[in-house]
């Protein structure tokens, strides 16, 4: 059973998809137990390495497999059969996160599991909003790209921008988070405002309002477009951080309370412009 076709076509592979490569390639029923022996006399070479079961990696010839570095994108993109890069994952594939990263995060509606851990990277899978399950609108605001030749699904930036203030905790600091999403150049607001509506939450929405407004200029928010979204804002005070111990300030316009620390960005460094 000749393989090579195969491993060249695809960079990362599960044996349904090899399976149905052959049935197709022979017009034949795949016979498992031949399956079984070829993939593990590839594996015995070097020619491919198992990331686990049912999931493969191929590795070019005459490179050593267990120093070939294997991509965490796509290896994510492959957690499930429905998995799509999100959160900090998906900053980081459109060239926005501000450090890197060891924990990769994708989206799947299966039931969710512990975590994968493979060559010192950690997989995290995480639910799919609620509100978009409701609506049955689970793929919102996602895209399909290309990555090492094989296409996988992530959320628009759009999406992202907004998931990642609905869900801080999976997206580490908030300086982390302000100083990736202030990378940013382009958003498309129709599409902004019609997914963090769709998810429903008002907090959420005080987190968009606030930070759009910090960025109004540089994204080029018009006025009344802040104004539409304060008409969904919190009937009541809401925490941007409810654990913070440290010093808040209330928001007024987006009925929201900010850490000082945020609204001062402490964590630039004094006359760091001179």
């Amino acid at each position: 059973m000749k393989l090579d076709s195969f491993f060249a076509q695809y960079q990362i592979f599960t044996v349904e998809e090899l399976t149905a490569w052959l049935a197709k390639e022979s017009a034949r029923a795949v016979n498992y137990s031949t399956l079984h022996n070829s993939l593990a006399y590839h594996q015995k070479e070097g020619h491919i390495l198992r990331i686990r079961r049912g999931l493969y990696y191929s590795i070019p010839k005459g490179v050593i497999a267990s120093s070939y570095p294997v991509d965490p994108f796509l290896v994510t993109s492959k957690m499930a059969e429905d998995a799509i890069l999100g959160y900090r994952t998906a900053l980081d594939l459109h060239g926005k996160l501000h450090s890197t990263s060891s924990k990769f995060i994708y989206i799947s509606k299966k039931r969710v599991m512990a975590s994968f851990v493979f060559k010192d990277i950690e997989y995290q899978a995480v639910s799919i909003p609620t509100a978009l399950k409701t609506n049955n609108n689970e793929q919102f605001g996602t895209q399909s790209v290309d990555r090492l030749g094989q296409s996988i699904l992530v959320t628009t930036l759009e999406r992202t921008l907004v998931d990642i203030l609905d869900r801080p905790h999976l997206c580490g600091s908030w300086e982390e988070i302000w100083l990736s999403l202030e990378s940013i150049e382009y958003l498309d607001l129709d599409q902004v405002l019609k997914y963090v509506l769709l998810l429903d939450n008002a907090t959420t929405i005080a987190k968009l309002g606030f930070f759009l407004e910090a960025h109004r200029e540089r994204l080029m928010i018009p006025e009344n477009y802040l104004e539409n979204l304060c008409k969904y804002r919190p009937l009541k005070p809401h925490y941007l951080e409810r654990k913070s111990k440290q010093p808040q300030k209330m928001i007024s316009k987006w009925n929201l309370i900010v850490p000082l620390s945020l609204i001062n960005r402490e964590w630039e460094e004094p006359n760091g412009n001179i």
